[in-house]
């Protein structure tokens, strides 16, 4: 199934009530001068215990041209664009980011890897939602046969295309995308930018 032909047909104003994965609360508190102040946010009605959201999976994948990392596409209606995203997914009650990675990594692209670093957490816009994720960086062993002809395990709403580029080149590449009408994912455009400023230092 393609990735493209997905089309926002209306927006219309949701209750919190009606909500199933998010809320909106507003924050009173008091400023650096003591001042009363609010603030408008949005809440994940998911986290589990362990007060991690989710996992950002970093795949790298060593190739006879080089690394390269393991991309996705897929349409999000908020933004009424397919994006350009690396592998993602919330952390189920009683995980590890570590093992979550790994599933969501199997589930969404067939891959099998080994995880090889896990960030802090992170926030994913704090200045609006209290969203957090641990950055997941997984090795794919290239010669395992499961990684040959990997086999995605999706579930019947998701729709997901599969893809890598050359680590050197991702920031190029996230250029043309996004000139292409992509939307691009900021976690993947962070890595990208690290990887190009990086290049452009000599580091």
């Amino acid at each position: 199934m393609s990735v493209y032909g997905a089309k926002l047909v209306s927006l219309e104003p949701l209750d919190n009530k009606d909500a199933r994965w998010v809320t909106l609360k507003r924050i009173n508190y008091t400023d650096q001068q003591g001042k009363a102040r609010t603030w408008e946010t949005a809440e994940r009605l998911t986290r589990p215990a362990g007060g991690v959201d989710g996992v950002g999976i970093l795949a790298i994948l060593s190739k006879p041209d080089g690394k390269h990392i393991l991309l996705q596409k897929q349409y999000r209606p908020p933004i009424d664009k397919v994006t350009i995203e690396i592998p993602a997914g919330l952390i189920d009650e009683g995980e590890t980011p570590e093992q979550a990675a790994v599933r969501e990594l199997r589930e969404e692209t067939g891959y099998m890897g080994n995880v090889a670093d896990v960030s802090p957490v992170m926030f994913n816009d704090p200045g609006f939602c209290n969203t957090n994720l641990n950055m997941v960086q997984v090795d794919i062993d290239m010669s395992l046969e499961v990684n040959q002809n990997p086999v995605p395990q999706l579930e019947d709403d998701e729709c997901i295309e599969v893809f890598s580029v050359p680590v050197d080149r991702l920031w190029q590449e996230c250029c043309e995308m996004e000139n292409n009408g992509y939307g691009i994912d900021a976690r993947v455009g962070t890595f990208a930018q690290g990887i190009f400023l990086a290049q452009r230092l000599g580091l």
